[in-house]
């Protein structure tokens, strides 16, 4: 039997980071990093990494949606990082590490809106969500160097100081929606 999967494209600071945290949820099929957002066709990493092309580091989450909502995929997401800082995610300053939602329906627009909105009437940050809600245009797989980064160089001091946390805090609030092996 075919599975009906969905993709979204996230983008939450370092792509790295964020492709860790969806890779071990139950129900992600797939999660690519890449680029999207920007103004040129097929940018390398140096190219985005200079913040002139407009590109956005991010990921694209492929998901069965009978094991895993978007309204998990958003929690998720807004829990793993800070969506109130504008191009920047801890010491990642440009617009490559801004915090946004590419969506490839109008289902997914409305969701990541009313999400937005609940978090702010709920007070959940101490200031405003920054988190930028745009059309998927076109999606830029990286390098291959660049999939699997923390399961490649685990020991890494970034991984080990910046992603690490991340994976921490998933294994202890989102323990049910982990993937198994």
């Amino acid at each position: 039997m075919k599975k009906d999967l969905r993709q979204i494209v996230l983008a939450g600071g370092c792509f790295w980071c964020t492709e860790a945290v969806f890779r071990r949820l139950d129900g992600v099929e797939l999660v690519e990093s890449g680029y999207t957002g920007g103004t040129i066709k097929n940018p390398a990493y140096r190219e985005v990494c200079s913040g002139r092309t407009g590109h956005a580091e991010a990921v694209r989450v492929t998901f069965d949606p009978d094991i895993l909502d978007l309204d998990t995929i958003l929690e998720v997401f807004f829990a793993t990082h800070d969506p109130t800082t504008l191009n920047r995610q801890g010491n990642d300053v440009g617009t490559q590490y801004r915090s946004a939602i590419f969506f490839s329906s109008e289902a997914q627009r409305d969701k990541a809106v009313n999400f937005i909105k609940l978090l702010e009437q709920n007070n959940v940050f101490q200031k405003r969500i920054v988190t930028e809600i745009a059309p998927l245009d076109v999606f830029y797989k990286a390098e291959a160097d660049h999939q699997e980064y923390y399961e490649q160089n685990s020991q890494q001091p970034y991984c080990q100081f910046i992603i690490a946390p991340k994976l921490e805090k998933i294994n202890t609030y989102y323990k049910d929606k982990l993937k198994s092996h």
